[in-house]
């Protein structure tokens, strides 16, 4: 759960909010004045992290989230948050999703529209870190090229279509400024979603959400999708 107070926010914490709260005070040591400042906890044992100004775009996605702009600013935020978090680990507190090898950088794990907060139309900062945990570079940038490229199913009808995918992959991978490839990223991408997928059904049958289930399904469907594609990418 998710309260504004002031200029802070609280959230509900987790045994993975110390590893997140020491990320972010080393990416703010760092330079990336883009991430919410960690605040400690509050007296109902919530964290409190600063607000970043601004709003979420809400879905469906409004046309202007597609502009080339938005692919370069956050490839480019995406590489700085990456570069900053070379070396920590966090593993003497630990993280909520497992690490993956190799363990490069610290990985947002869900850098995506719905958790980047613009200005305007500038991007003014990403939040929700609490799925972050070591692993490869690509591992973090293939989710955010199945979100922004888009590949995600349904990402709405004001989305580029098929023929302008490849050229804005190439737009992302530029602005990341790393020579993977799009058949590496299309690779990527179809392995988090087979995880992915598998992770939604577990809250699914924890909660007994449908949504989830359905979620799940939507995530396979992608991912036969992706591995398709790269069959033939170069």
């Amino acid at each position: 759960m998710v309260t504004k107070v002031g200029q802070t926010v609280r959230r509900t914490a987790g045994p993975w909010t110390p590893a997140v709260h020491a990320l972010l005070a080393t990416l703010r040591s760092r330079g990336i004045t883009e991430v919410p400042e960690a605040l400690g906890m509050d007296a109902q044992g919530r964290e409190v992290l600063s607000f970043i100004p601004g709003n979420a775009p809400p879905y469906p996605l409004p046309g202007w989230v597609w502009d080339g702009s938005i692919l370069q600013a956050s490839g480019a935020l995406l590489r700085r948050i990456h570069d900053a978090s070379v070396g920590f680990d966090g593993a003497e507190h630990g993280w909520q999703l497992p690490a993956h090898e190799p363990a490069e950088v610290v990985c947002h794990n869900d850098f995506a529209p719905y958790n980047m907060v613009f200005r305007g139309r500038q991007l003014a900062g990403i939040i929700d870190f609490d799925t972050a945990s070591p692993g490869p570079r690509i591992w973090d940038f293939a989710y955010l090229a199945y979100q922004l490229v888009p590949f995600v199913e349904g990402a709405g009808l004001a989305a580029p279509d098929n023929a302008q995918r490849p050229a804005r992959l190439d737009a992302l991978l530029a602005a990341y400024g790393m020579p993977f490839g799009r058949k590496k990223v299309y690779e990527t991408v179809a392995a988090r979603l087979a995880e992915l997928a598998d992770f939604t059904d577990g809250r699914a049958a924890v909660t007994g959400r449908a949504d989830f289930t359905d979620h799940a399904a939507m995530y396979r469907r992608d991912r036969d999708k992706m591995a398709a594609l790269a069959l033939d990418a170069p």
